[in-house]
């Protein structure tokens, strides 16, 4: 798969992160998102991009109570909101409707220019942890993990989906190359906690190890007295080098996305090809 503007050759994406504080107040984080997306669009952005959960970050209960279907609300709104504005929209992700009682799935929808739902992602690896010194979660206990890799073209070339803690695991990333992503995307909201050790060295590991962009768009702030996001969206090239980010506060994040760099990158230092099994060591 070499389609899309991270072909070599192919002009530069202006991309779009929208990074927010989302609540538990639906219709005030619908309306911020509309009104970034807008902001993106007028800027000149033809891909936008979301974090994780950013319908609704509350109570688990409230969660899984309020989970919406492909066809429900959120996706709706960014369908209308793509088509209206000729843009492609990752959409973050948002919990999802699932045939379990008490667990949803944590799904991040791709939609194209026309509004099309022209792919859909469920997280795989979910984030069970207790810290001495951190936060404590248990999201297997409302979410249900998804079985299936998806990359999809659009117009950053072949573009792996991925969320929050599935960064923790490279080999993702690699099944992912080797499905001809381009690009990954890590939509997230991931913990200030471990945001401050661990987000952009991750971040710039994944886009070394397989010569690929990252598009990291994070949630940022306090949702509550109880959680809190680290933000510092960021935009990271096939070299790891970081070519934008964000701070800790709201905001939009633009950059472009140059085919040509992979291309010179990977043609420079072909690690990948330089693989060897290593079964028998």
């Amino acid at each position: 798969m070499t389609s899309g503007a991270l072909a070599a050759g192919a002009p530069a994406v202006l991309i779009a992160a929208v990074q927010i504080c989302a609540t538990a107040d639906r219709k005030h984080n619908l309306a911020c998102v509309r009104e970034m997306v807008r902001s993106a669009a007028q800027q000149g952005a033809e891909v936008i991009c979301l974090p994780e959960m950013w319908p609704f970050i509350g109570r688990d209960a409230a969660k899984v109570a309020g989970a919406e279907t492909l066809a429900g609300p959120s996706v709706s709104a960014m369908r209308e909101l793509a088509a209206q504005l000729g843009v492609w929209i990752f959409a973050g992700s948002f919990a999802e409707q699932s045939d379990e009682p008490g667990r949803v799935y944590n799904t991040a929808p791709v939609i194209d220019a026309s509004g099309e739902l022209v792919a859909v992602y469920r997280k795989l690896h979910l984030f069970d942890i207790d810290m001495t010194e951190g936060p404590t979660f248990l999201e297997s206990a409302t979410v249900r993990p998804g079985n299936e890799l998806v990359v999809v073209d659009s117009p950053l070339g072949p573009a792996g989906l991925t969320v929050c803690y599935d960064l923790r695991f490279p080999l993702l990333y690699e099944l992912l190359r080797q499905a001809g992503a381009r690009v990954f995307m890590v939509p997230a909201a991931f913990t200030a906690h471990t945001g401050r050790a661990h987000w952009e060295l991750l971040l710039r590991a994944r886009a070394i190890e397989q010569q690929c962009w990252v598009v990291a768009i994070d949630q940022c702030g306090h949702h509550n007295r109880s959680r809190e996001s680290f933000g510092h969206s960021m935009v990271v090239d096939p070299w790891g080098t970081v070519q934008a980010s964000l701070s800790d506060q709201p905001g939009l994040l633009l950059a472009h996305l140059d085919g040509s760099r992979t291309e010179r990158i990977r043609g420079e230092l072909p690690a990948i090809e330089h693989r060897r099994p290593l079964g028998n060591c």
